[in-house]
């Protein structure tokens, strides 16, 4: 039997990363045994995995959704539409970038401004830019 606590072990998830996967429908409830256990099956380990890498890559919640609904077996989903959700993943990773990089950039100009010294901090240069517009 392959309890919560298990799987846990296993994949290396947090056992209340496990019970909210299932919450959010990510991941399927387990079968429960004739005493009420939660009987986890290696399908569940699988897409445990799947999810934790899918995590891993940035991907969010619905996106693994996407993803998961896309492998299902029966479905008539191509290797297009894989590829289209991982393209604009890679398009809001980029766009993510960039506003980092922009961020980075004010920062280290607003940290040339303090020459970090045992001065006030009540009239450092940094505080004063993020008070002003």
């Amino acid at each position: 039997m392959l309890t919560r606590g298990k799987l846990a072990n296993r994949t290396g998830c947090n056992i209340e990363t496990i019970r909210y996967y299932e919450n959010i429908g990510l991941l399927p409830a387990p079968r429960r045994t004739a005493s009420g256990y939660r009987d986890y099956s290696e399908e569940h380990e699988r897409r445990l995995k799947f999810i934790q890498r899918a995590r891993s890559l940035g991907f969010g919640n619905e996106q693994i959704q996407g993803l998961l609904a896309l492998s299902e077996d029966g479905t008539e989903h191509t290797r297009a539409e894989v590829k289209s959700l991982t393209e604009a993943h890679i398009a809001d990773i980029a766009t993510r970038i960039r506003d980092l990089q922009k961020i980075r950039r004010r920062l280290q100009q607003i940290s040339s401004y303090c020459d970090g010294s045992a001065k006030s901090a009540s009239s450092c240069p940094i505080l004063e830019s993020l008070f002003d517009d």
